[in-house]
């Protein structure tokens, strides 16, 4: 165990949370905001309104934006609990959150170059750069019980997603002022803003990475890497399986957990699509939107961890879960900015305290005596990004065979239901989590 003093520790958490400020760029700009209303932009034309051919197949767009999302995340869904294994046995978490943050970031880089004439490579682009996303947060996760005792978990992980929406808000702001004045800065109209802002959004990623890369622990376990790495992975996420599947708060968790992050995740990603088809919402005032949520979010994740602290994860998790089922039921029901507004309001207030809060929750009921973070992540992770394979892919089907979002949001309000059923039956365990970095009175 590595003695630290105080001062040092709280660095580390301090470059641990900076990875949420760091990428969650890509989740506000590329995935939320200005890259879907730049895609259903160029992709749209007078022929064919707003039906693509995607490799000699025609999709409409958005519905072809909703099927990227859930093959990149049903790719890192398979790879993740294998890549975890080979990070926890040979000691590599750190070395494999580079990769898949270089990777996403570099994509990101490359959408600069898509225009909508090259359909199929702007696709791939935006599939790398998810996957590099959802990859990195695997082992990225997994250090919050290396880093942390169990009553900083909470606050720790609400200060990382806060830092996140701060960060991810003061780009967005700047990426928007491009759009809005482009000749302010020497481009020729709003769509090379765009452009520019998913490079600008690369580099800021790969760039304050590496305030994390610098500061989290290498190794901090000393495992040696052996041959045949691959083979140990599996052997090791296959032993893991085996504990979580008989855990049975676990099990009940993770079902929960599941459900409920079909609506979440989905929500998240195609909030903008809703507004822009449904509503007919512009791309400025979708902007707007998204500032408010993601605004809101800062204070949202620190409101409910500040609840699970006076009556428990459960309770939080659980108040959280019934306020989406009723976003759900009154989104079907908007018909103007204004409520779409009020609803993106309360929408920031749970999407930042029900992720927080999920991440520590999690971390709550891994064995405290494991040295094996990554692999118990990735079930996490895994369920998370099944969730969103699911929930995005059910989006856009009912959207093809309904002709509405809003039947899709219906469904959404289902996935909740059935989410706090589960979290109902959780029971979470007191337990005495010391850090991997432990405090040492200075």
């Amino acid at each position: 165990m590595v003695q630290v003093k105080i001062k040092e520790r709280k660095k580390v958490q301090s470059a641990w949370a900076m990875y949420d400020w760091a990428n969650s760029v890509y989740s506000l700009v590329i995935t939320s905001t200005i890259f879907p209303v730049y895609f259903n932009s160029v992709t749209k034309s007078e022929e064919r309104g707003d039906v693509v051919s995607f490799f000699g197949i025609d999709v409409v767009n958005t519905v072809l934006y909703s099927y990227s999302i859930s093959f990149s995340f049903l790719v890192i869904a398979i790879a993740s609990p294998f890549l975890s294994g080979m990070a926890d046995y040979g000691g590599r978490k750190l070395i494999f959150m580079k990769i898949f943050a270089y990777l996403g970031s570099m994509a990101c880089v490359g959408l600069f170059f898509f225009d909508g004439d090259n359909l199929e490579y702007g696709v791939i682009c935006a599939i790398l750069a998810s996957i590099g996303y959802a990859g990195s947060i695997v082992f990225y996760n997994a250090f919050l019980p290396e880093i942390a005792t169990e009553d900083e978990f909470d606050f720790l992980s609400a200060r990382g997603f806060a830092l996140g929406y701060i960060g991810s808000v003061i780009l967005l702001l700047l990426n928007l002022f491009m759009i809005e004045l482009p000749d302010f800065f020497g481009l020729k109209d709003g769509g090379e803003a765009a452009r520019w802002s998913f490079l600008i959004t690369g580099i800021w990623w790969a760039g304050f990475a590496q305030i994390s890369f610098r500061y989290l622990p290498d190794n901090p376990y000393n495992k040696k890497v052996k041959k045949a790495l691959l083979l140990k992975g599996y052997k090791e996420i296959k032993r893991i399986f085996k504990i979580v599947r008989g855990s049975t708060v676990m099990n009940r968790f993770l079902a929960a957990f599941f459900f409920y992050s079909m609506g979440v995740q989905t929500v998240m990603y195609l909030a903008a699509s809703f507004g822009d088809k449904e509503l007919g919402l512009p791309g400025d005032k979708l902007i707007i939107t998204i500032l408010i949520i993601q605004l809101v979010a800062i204070g949202g994740s620190y409101l409910f961890a500040y609840i699970s602290k006076l009556f428990g994860n459960k309770a939080s998790l659980v108040i959280m879960v019934f306020i989406w089922v009723l976003i759900c039921g009154a989104a079907y029901y908007v018909v103007n900015e204004y409520q779409f507004y009020a609803l993106a309001f309360v929408v920031g207030m749970v999407m930042g305290g029900i992720q927080s809060l999920s991440r520590s929750t999690y971390s709550k009921l891994i064995p405290e005596d494991t040295t094996q973070h990554a692999s118990y992540f990735s079930f996490y992770d895994v369920t998370e990004k099944l969730a969103i394979v699911l929930g995005t892919f059910s989006y856009g089907l009912i959207e093809q065979f309904t002709g509405s979002m809003r039947n899709s949001s219906l469904a959404l309000g289902l996935f909740f239901i059935v989410g706090l059923s589960f979290l109902i039956l959780v029971r979470i365990p007191k337990q005495d989590f010391q850090p991997l970095i432990e405090v040492k009175n200075a």
